[in-house]
């Protein structure tokens, strides 16, 4: 997923400091190249295709090509049966990933994941930089992901935003409209509201963040919006492709919504945020930079702690829709009132 393609990039990055000398490659989905573009640290992506990776004797011809680069380190953040396969046929001298139960023997080192954060940074991205401790790298070099504009993905985002005559007077909010799946999408009615309370309240441009596939749900919440709102939504600014999407980003101020690509991504080019996770997301791990201010979210583990004593994530995912049933706008408005008053002086 993209989330987590970005926040691995930071291995690359950290290990091209440490050895500048060192060819660092990425084995990456190619539905995820475009957040890897443009980035400095990373010598060649080799691109994993499920359509024609999928399938047993299809994983191996794939991980026996990938072998041939013949590695001195492969680090497995992935640590699935597909990384499996590659890591058992990998001549690598050095393998390193997470310690899990019967898969020990795959690695030279096996980095034990601790469960709750140690920073601000979260759980997701200081899990992957233990996976540098066993080359040596003890403190981080970096820390941060990021995305990579040129010139021009910039100016082109300029001209849409000047096209669409957004008043660049005021700052503009784009709103995560929805998740990557509807396990991980906050209600379309309550979202309504959010989105209403916002045009109500402040002095903003709004953009919605979908995909064309999307727009039905887009145009659900647009429906519910009061005509105030409705008076600030650019409902028809959007990015062609994931790059587009980047760029405009880029020239919004704060993103509010649903957990997911577009919340890392728009973190990865400096812009504050306001997350709200899924009942089966655990927020210690994806609640990045979380400092209160800046980065904030909710959880309805927040409110409702009781409801998940004894749950696993899958357990709750299973019955996401009764636990988002009980996620009230109300439940949190304030807490958003305080982010968006911050950031809008």
């Amino acid at each position: 997923m993209i989330g987590d393609v970005l926040i691995t990039s930071l291995l690359c990055e950290n290990l091209k400091k440490a050895y500048p000398n060192a060819t660092i490659d990425y084995l990456v989905n190619s539905n995820t190249l475009p957040v890897l573009e443009n980035n400095p640290y990373i010598d060649n992506k080799i691109i994993f295709d499920e359509k024609q990776t999928k399938g047993f004797f299809k994983l191996i011809q794939f991980s026996k090509q990938v072998n041939q680069n013949k590695y001195d380190i492969v680090i497995d953040a992935y640590s699935k049966i597909q990384s499996w396969i590659d890591i058992f046929i990998n001549n690598a001298p050095k393998k390193i990933s997470y310690k899990k139960s019967g898969r020990t023997f795959l690695y030279t080192d096996n980095v034990i994941k601790h469960h709750e954060p140690n920073s601000t940074l979260g759980l997701a991205i200081e899990h992957r930089l233990e996976l540098l401790k066993p080359l040596g790298i003890d403190i981080p070099l970096a820390t941060e992901p990021k995305l990579y504009l040129t010139e021009k993905e910039i100016q082109t985002a300029k001209e849409l935003f000047q096209q669409h005559n957004v008043d660049l007077s005021r700052k503009t909010v784009m709103i995560s409209l929805l998740g990557s799946d509807p396990s991980k999408t906050y209600p379309l009615n309550e979202m309504a509201k959010l989105v209403n309370f916002i045009g109500e309240n402040y002095n903003v441009n709004i953009l919605f963040n979908y995909f064309p596939k999307q727009l039905a749900q887009a145009k659900e919440v647009y429906n519910q919006l009061s005509e105030t709102t409705k008076s600030k939504v650019y409902f028809e600014l959007l990015g062609d492709d994931l790059r587009s999407f980047i760029a405009i980003a880029n020239e919004c101020d704060l993103i509010v919504g649903n957990d997911g690509g577009a919340i890392n991504m728009s973190k990865a080019v400096g812009k504050k945020s306001f997350i709200i996770f899924s009942p089966w997301i655990d927020k210690n791990v994806w609640a990045t930079f979380e400092d209160g201010i800046n980065h904030t979210s909710v959880h309805l583990k927040d409110y409702f702690p009781e409801k998940f004593e004894g749950l696993n994530n899958r357990q709750i995912k299973k019955e996401v829709n009764n636990y988002y049933s009980l996620f009230d706008f109300e439940l949190f408005k304030g807490k958003l009132s305080e982010f968006l008053s911050e950031h809008m002086k």
